[in-house]
């Protein structure tokens, strides 16, 4: 008989555990990535933040890599186009994005996700969306817009848009794609996919990195940037991709998509613990809203 197991055990394979902590992550991402805008390029931080990763997860993953090997081998292409556009071209942009827009407008158009996973889902998947999965993306978009606006309307009358931000909305495209296109992964070892997906992920950013190291645009070593690269290579890459791709297996990409409401509720801790941000009214408003609606989508139908 296999030993209970703890608590905490229990809690990390809980699928809405994996979705918050996957959420938690990117959160942490989103500010790290902001706080070192023109000391780390983007194509380098994007490429370093999965090349550190593959020799430990190659270390981790070699007991299963022989036995996947022949899978991995048959799918080659599905786990290609999920490495290269999911981890390889959504990272990059990501941080490209990032120098060029607001925080404000980044949370405006990452709510947009939740709603692209389902639309992707009906086109590619024709898979449905029930009342109550659209009331809760409903309720959770509110809770997002009263955060990023402080609960005055006119704020969003305010909002300009430019370079950066298309390239955001075309990234929260992609991801909805890659969040969909998760069910076509082949059944192999989660360590398994991990290091596939960072090795694709890290030599299809390689090149960018070394035309961005040849115009000068270069990494400006201190230990900010030593700490902020070992962030974003261990928990967004690794822990975040993990937990959200065993999440969405075990809840689907629809229901599973709701989560990224939780981002904006992130960031404003996280503002508000190291960058001295208060906590406002709107604030708790707001969570209560995107919980809520969390909340609802998330639960089954019954």
């Amino acid at each position: 008989m296999d030993a209970p197991r703890s608590p905490v055990a229990r809690a990390l394979t809980h699928p809405y555990v994996l979705l918050a902590l996957a959420a938690l992550t990117w959160s942490g991402n989103h500010v790290v990535g902001r706080a070192i805008a023109g000391e780390v390029p983007p194509y380098a931080l994007s490429t370093l933040r999965w090349a550190i990763p593959v020799p430990v997860l190659w270390f981790l993953a070699r007991p299963h890599l022989a036995g996947d090997w022949p899978v991995i081998r048959r799918h080659w292409r599905v786990l290609l186009g999920l490495g290269f556009g999911g981890g390889a071209v959504f990272s990059a942009m990501q941080y490209v994005g990032l120098q060029y827009t607001t925080a404000l407008n980044v949370s405006v158009l990452n709510s947009l996700a939740p709603v692209m996973i389902v639309l992707a889902a009906a086109l590619l998947f024709r898979e449905g969306l029930t009342v109550r999965q659209g009331a809760g993306i409903a309720l959770s978009l509110a809770g997002v817009l009263v955060i990023v606006t402080k609960a005055d309307a006119g704020t969003l009358a305010t909002l300009s848009f430019d370079v950066g931000d298309f390239i955001i909305f075309g990234n929260m495209m992609l991801w909805a794609i890659y969040s969909v296109c998760l069910r076509l992964a082949p059944r192999i070892h989660w360590l398994s996919f991990a290091f596939v997906i960072a090795l694709v992920s890290a030599l299809g950013t390689l090149p960018a990195m070394v035309w961005e190291h040849a115009t000068g645009y270069r990494l400006q070593p201190n230990l900010e940037t030593l700490l902020a690269v070992l962030y974003v290579a261990i928990f967004p890459s690794v822990v975040g991709y993990a937990a959200w791709n065993r999440g969405v297996a075990m809840i689907g990409s629809s229901r599973a998509g709701v989560f990224l409401y939780v981002i904006p509720l992130y960031s404003a801790v996280l503002a508000s613990l190291f960058l001295g941000e208060r906590l406002m009214a709107f604030h708790v408003a707001g969570f209560a809203a995107i919980v809520a609606g969390v909340t609802l989508a998330a639960r089954r139908a019954g």
